[in-house]
């Protein structure tokens, strides 16, 4: 039995973003602001007299880590296709605005 089956990317000339997604770059700044927020809050000094209370760096940092999480997990889940080559015409086609 011979394996003649192609993954549909390979088939229709398709490639992901992949690092270059703006979304894993948004994920990953916001992970490492969020690390080094929540770094803050355990081992900082928390100023609570400021915020009132609560510990608004390690608040903020695990908020961070947690939208940035969110992020790179929408970039896996749905990753922009980007088509290996362009048709010129089609945008001359297009009338001017």
């Amino acid at each position: 039995m011979s394996d003649t089956s192609q993954t549909p990317q390979a088939e229709s000339g398709t490639k992901k973003a992949g690092a270059f997604d703006v979304r894993t770059i948004i994920g990953s700044l916001l992970g490492i602001y969020g690390v080094v927020l929540t770094l803050m809050g355990l081992f900082g000094d928390p100023e609570t007299d400021k915020t009132g209370g609560p510990n608004a760096n390690l608040w903020a940092g695990l908020v961070l880590l947690a939208v940035g999480a969110i992020f790179l997990a929408w970039a896996r889940l749905r990753p922009i296709v980007v088509p290996a080559t362009v048709d010129h015409d089609e945008f001359k086609a297009r009338p001017e605005h």
